[in-house]
């Protein structure tokens, strides 16, 4: 069991179907779309504020792929069921932030869409199925999401999703609201 309690370990993360995305593992042709999309200033303004280079964007890949096969969980690319388009990612993380209050243990939800899958209930579908995923898998009854308190669409989004407000965080001295989730009882 891993830190922050997989049920089991995955060398990668598995495929997640819903009626009009593919949730599959990350691979190195979504290199581009995703650097394009951590370029944007419009799509990172309440995440850091500051446009990621393409080096930058290559940790991130690879974070990712290695959050699977070290820790049995992670991010998953969206892409488009039909087309195939890359429209963002989201899934879970232990990052090891330095943060009040302490994620210790807690896996964290997150999600980002490019411009142009924004909007279209994209995300409330992807997210509602990796936190299903996250429901038979996890040992934790608990997830955290952190979210900046002036982005309202991705509050409402996990409100839509079952988490609730925890209250104030402070993330590398930036102010923050702390939400989250708890497993349903079956």
């Amino acid at each position: 069991m891993t830190a922050c309690g997989v049920r089991r370990p995955l060398p990668e993360a598995p495929e997640l179907l819903t009626e009009r995305t593919r949730l599959r593992g990350h691979r190195v042709s979504d290199f581009d779309a995703l650097a394009r999309m951590w370029s944007n200033e419009d799509v990172v303004r309440y995440i850091s504020g500051k446009p990621s280079t393409r080096q930058e964007s290559w940790a991130r890949l690879l974070r990712y792929v290695g959050h699977w096969h070290l820790l049995g969980f992670g991010y998953w690319a969206i892409e488009d069921r039909h087309t195939g388009e890359y429209l963002g990612e989201l899934g879970f993380a232990d990052f090891k932030r330095e943060m009040t209050p302490s994620l210790d243990g807690v896996p964290e939800a997150g999600w980002l869409l490019a411009p142009e899958a924004q909007g279209q209930g994209i995300a409330t579908e992807a997210l509602a199925a990796v936190l299903r995923w996250a429901d038979g898998n996890f040992v934790s009854d608990r997830i955290a999401a952190i979210v900046d308190p002036v982005h309202k669409r991705s509050i409402r989004l996990a409100e839509r999703c079952g988490f609730t407000l925890q209250g104030a965080a402070t993330v590398a001295g930036t102010r923050a609201v702390l939400m989250s989730r708890q497993r349903p009882v079956l």
